[in-house]
């Protein structure tokens, strides 16, 4: 198969990903209405709260990304810190406090008399725990799809998750005001080895295979390989909103409430990092990621807080529910904007 051949499935996806994105989240829906009990099935599929199909699925988008990560490369990272340094000020020292904020002005002023307080209280920690819960695992196919730089970015998720450890009890005891939070031990490490360490080992075993047959035979590889990210993304999707169907139907105007300052959060924290970025003359291939990271959500470790915390059925656990399904449709808006104006940080970078 020649290279054009391998990225025709690709090009198709890629044009119309926003038509494909929306008939996913469509399908998704409507299967998890005609079939609940084939998505309950599914959903039991867990160990340590982490879904396992989704697990694979996800594990499919990251795959392709990192056979492309030459890990000599990241000792170059070290060279180039600005970038990480943003990222670790933007998760740790300014989203969970503008996450609190937003909730707090929405459920306490701007929807204060559509809501019960108990309610409004549930939903404000559901998007705490979101907050201060930095992606792990998605981060990687967004920082493809803006060709970002794989090296770099799978540093910033490592030293991410490292900060993780240590940071996410004593930050999420502060801003819900509990003196005791357990941490999820098995969802955090094994969401870990899922979608880091394992997929990392696996592409770097790929690569150097491939390579003892030549360069030719890695980028043919990497070619035919393309397609698959987008597939699993797709797959991913319509499984989500499967398994979510019920919850969508059942109460649409409070995932609406939700969603108001899910997405305030979402943009206003893109944005700053963003700007941030250019203001620090960062290449676009860490700029991007730097953002992107920031703006998504570690959905498996606070839908298991939520749970652990506040119940299965809480409004913590629902507006945790919420973030997983706003994620991939503000992330893809957010993906098309930083390809639009990579050409303003690549020209502001060799200034």
């Amino acid at each position: 198969m020649s290279a054009a051949e391998g990225e025709a499935p690709l090009g198709l996806f890629g044009r119309y990903l926003s038509l494909w994105v929306g008939l996913a989240i469509a399908g998704g829906v409507g299967l998890g209405a005609a079939a609940p009990g084939l998505f309950r099935a599914l959903a039991a599929v867990q160990l340590a709260e982490v879904n396992l199909i989704v697990a694979i699925f996800i594990w499919v988008m990251i795959y392709p990304m990192m056979v492309q990560i030459e890990l000599g490369s990241l000792r170059a990272v070290g060279a180039r810190p600005a970038g990480l340094g943003l990222t670790v000020v933007v998760n740790w020292l300014i989203k969970p406090f503008t996450m609190a904020a937003l909730a707090w002005a929405a459920f306490r002023w701007l929807f204060a008399g559509m809501v019960e307080p108990a309610a409004a209280d549930q939903y404000i920690a559901g998007m705490i725990l979101l907050g201060v819960a930095p992606c792990t695992a998605m981060v990687f196919v967004w920082s493809q799809r803006c060709r970002g730089d794989p090296g770099y970015t799978l540093v910033q998720v490592s030293v991410n998750d490292l900060i993780m450890v240590f940071a996410f009890a004593p930050l999420t005891a502060l801003l819900l005001g509990v003196s005791e939070v357990i941490v999820p031990w098995g969802t955090l490490l094994l969401s870990v080895g899922l979608f880091v360490a394992l997929p990392l080992v696996a592409g770097a075993l790929t690569r150097a295979a491939l390579l003892r047959r030549g360069p030719a035979a890695l980028d043919r590889f990497n070619t035919r390989l393309k397609p698959a990210g987008v597939v699993g993304l797709l797959a991913t999707i319509v499984l989500i909103f499967g398994l979510q169907a019920p919850t969508i139907l059942a109460q649409p105007g409070v995932i609406a409430l939700i969603s108001v300052p899910l997405l305030l959060q979402s943009y206003g924290i893109f944005a700053l990092s963003y700007a941030a970025a250019y203001a620090l003359r960062l290449r676009h291939e860490i700029a991007a990621p730097a953002a992107l990271i920031g703006t998504s959500n570690f959905f498996e470790l606070a839908v298991a807080v939520a749970i652990s915390l506040f119940g299965l059925e809480s409004g913590a656990a629902l507006a945790t529910v919420v973030g997983v399904l706003i994620e991939v449709p503000v992330m893809l808006s957010l993906v098309a904007l930083a390809n639009r104006t990579r050409g303003a940080f690549e020209a502001r970078a060799a200034a």
